[in-house]
């Protein structure tokens, strides 16, 4: 495929193949960009901002709901492209197209409701004759950094607030898995979107990714990504606003009250959609003692259930990782726990860039797999004896996105609420429940502002006061 550049579709000389991490097959390739392909692509897009501002919030609403059509009437296309160039099976890939359709919606209906308020000047003395508004103001350019694990969801949370909002929008979309970027940007131009207000910039993150982080022209980086490079990207943005959703080690305590048939379930789903490349991945979970034993018995068992292969077969539940180095980076990381004490429940086998879904339990704090973000397909248990000590451990991290609780008591559920330091707090439910209206982001390392339509359209605007002297 060709990258989408100031409203036309180019090819570079030289090219980046995208392959299948099931199997290493090339699927497409797409142009190895420059960063004066992004320094030219940012120009284009502060140019298209400027001739078409103030962009009318009706032209936006259409947009966004036309292109939110053309992924719908292309829904299995879209799949296919997920599921081909990424690591979900076809049934998950089905359900991101289906997020995608509803976060352009959303954001369609957001463009509606961006407002502002009057002020009370008379509030302070002297000021009485005075009367003011704010309102919010689109910033101009925003540059967005998406990763391979939602690659068209995370896209379009970027892009359909960027649009709602009345700004340009440019997409860096991750190396491995470009191509459903590419075609959002297709149903977004056959719905209209003036040429230059969007660019799909394919190419090394060092290269484009370090010219776009770093341009001035650029009013607001929105990045979806690892910690690391998160903070590597805060040291080069300079004066810009910047929101960035870094992943977790999500934690779920699960009480002695708890249905333990609904907690297994969402945990083992929760452990290991995606292959458990996913930031609200459930990595740790904390066990009342009194039915630690009795869960881990039925997580294990649904675990074992797992189907782990082909993407594009309708019965398979789990595909791989999305290179077999980062398989190798899991297998060792798991090594390194069983060699320091852990005990291996199930799992723990590699084939390439598969990884059967594992679960551990006592493993020392020190190990990697505790104490950082393993992206991958393994879950670690812990039990613990009442709320308190179950909190102390869920808040341990420096990492807080979001955390979970089953319980049938609701005093206990507000507990929960009240004591996990993270984003979001999920009662019965695991981690990685998530729609695409509400606010999403997290705590302490877990990344900077919110996401969700609404909240990320905030980011992505300046409130701009009058105040008029009668």
């Amino acid at each position: 495929m060709r990258m989408f550049l100031n409203g036309k579709w180019v090819d570079r000389e030289e090219t980046r193949d995208v392959v299948d991490p099931a199997n290493g097959t090339v699927i497409d390739t797409v142009p190895e960009a420059t960063a004066d392909d992004m320094r030219a692509a940012i120009t284009a897009a502060k140019a298209a901002f400027e001739a078409n501002h103030p962009f009318p919030a009706h032209r936006r609403i259409e947009i966004l709901r036309g292109a939110a059509d053309q992924v719908a009437s292309r829904h299995e296309e879209f799949s296919r492209i997920i599921a081909r160039e990424g690591v979900k099976t076809i049934r998950e890939a089905r359900k991101e197209v289906t997020r995608c359709i509803e976060t352009l919606r959303v954001s369609s209906e957001e463009a509606r409701r961006i407002t502002g308020e009057t002020v009370p000047f008379d509030q302070s003395p002297g000021a009485e004759n005075r009367f003011g508004f704010y309102t919010r103001v689109p910033v101009g350019v925003v540059g967005a950094i998406t990763p391979f694990n939602d690659p068209l969801n995370l896209v379009a949370h970027k892009v359909g607030p960027a649009i709602a909002a009345g700004n340009a929008v440019i997409v860096k979309p991750h190396e491995e898995t470009p191509l459903s970027a590419l075609l959002l940007a297709e149903a977004l131009e056959t719905a209209g979107l003036p040429a230059g207000l969007l660019q799909v910039i394919t190419g090394a993150g060092a290269v484009v990714g370090d010219a776009l982080v770093t341009d001035p022209r650029v009013r607001t980086l929105s990045f979806s990504g690892g910690r690391e490079t998160g903070e590597k990207i805060l040291g080069r943005a300079g004066m810009k606003k910047v929101g960035m959703e870094l992943g977790s080690i999500a934690p779920v305590i699960v009480m002695a009250d708890a249905k333990l048939d609904e907690a297994v379930a969402s945990s083992v789903s929760g452990a290991y959609w995606a292959a458990g490349q996913n930031c609200l991945h459930v990595q740790r979970l904390l066990l009342h003692e009194d039915i630690y034993d009795e869960f881990i018995k039925r997580f294990v068992e649904a675990t074992e259930m797992y189907t782990v292969g082909d993407k594009q077969d309708e019965d398979t539940d789990m595909g791989p990782l999305i290179t077999e180095d980062v398989a190798k980076r899991v297998e060792a990381w798991v090594q390194e726990a069983v060699d320091a004490g852990a005990r291996l429940l199930t799992g723990g086998e590699r084939n390439g860039s598969f990884y059967q879904p594992t679960l551990l339990d006592r493993v020392p704090d020190e190990c990697a797999v505790a104490a950082k973000e393993v992206f991958g397909p393994v879950t670690v248990v812990w039990p613990f004896r009442d709320l308190d000590d179950a909190l102390d451990k869920a808040n341990e991290v420096d990492f807080g996105l979001q955390g979970a609780i089953f319980t049938t008591d609701l005093g206990t559920a507000f507990r929960a609420v009240e004591g996990l330091r993270c984003g979001g707090v999920m009662v019965n439910d695991s981690t990685d429940y998530r729609i695409d209206a509400m606010p999403f982001g997290g705590m302490k390392g877990s990344g900077l502002g919110r996401e969700g339509v609404k909240f990320a359209l905030e980011e992505m605007t300046e409130i701009k006061l009058a105040c008029f002297n009668l």
